[in-house]
């Protein structure tokens, strides 16, 4: 097998987002804006959201959404999947969401991914790898979820026991 074949099927991974090697800086300012725009489909009005939330789709996992803070310019949200396994519930993936509204970026502040192997909590501003791995992680699955006709135009409740922490 050649060298470059070789290193491909190493790089190859279960979320397909590190497989990718980062670019610069200002390439992941392209994807915060991305993150923002289809967040933004996901979530029409953001800033006049329910604290907590659950987005359905028929034959898909429901979507869960917990606002941590906002400000006049800024919203900090955690988006997550849950699943319940032995009576036990385990958010997956579970990013933590900064949305820069007067720059039009969002940008994943820290999350667990790979069944919560891969932690990523409190990023140092210098750790391009780990926010590009994280970013475009989130850009896939935001399409994913857009693709799923999930949304939160119509905040439904969360169910009891579904808790975003």
């Amino acid at each position: 097998m050649n060298k470059l074949l070789e290193t491909c099927v190493q790089k190859t991974s279960q979320y397909g987002c590190e497989d990718v090697l980062p670019g610069d800086f200002v390439s992941l300012m392209d994807m915060y804006e991305d993150n923002f725009i289809k967040l933004r489909k996901l979530i029409p009005d953001i800033q006049q959201m329910k604290t907590v939330a659950i987005s359905k789709s028929a034959g898909h996992l429901d979507l869960h959404l917990k606002i941590i803070e906002r400000s006049k310019f800024t919203t900090t949200l955690r988006l997550s999947y849950c699943f319940t396994e032995n009576r036990e519930s385990r958010l997956e993936p579970n990013l933590k969401i900064r949305i820069y509204h007067d720059a039009g970026l969002a940008e994943v502040m820290s999350g667990k991914l790979h069944h919560g192997r891969l932690v990523l909590d409190h990023l140092p501003a210098d750790a391009l790898r780990e926010k590009w791995q994280l970013n475009r992680f989130l850009c896939k699955w935001l399409k994913y979820c857009l693709r799923q006709n999930h949304g939160f135009a119509n905040n439904h409740p969360p169910l009891s026991g579904a808790s975003l922490v």
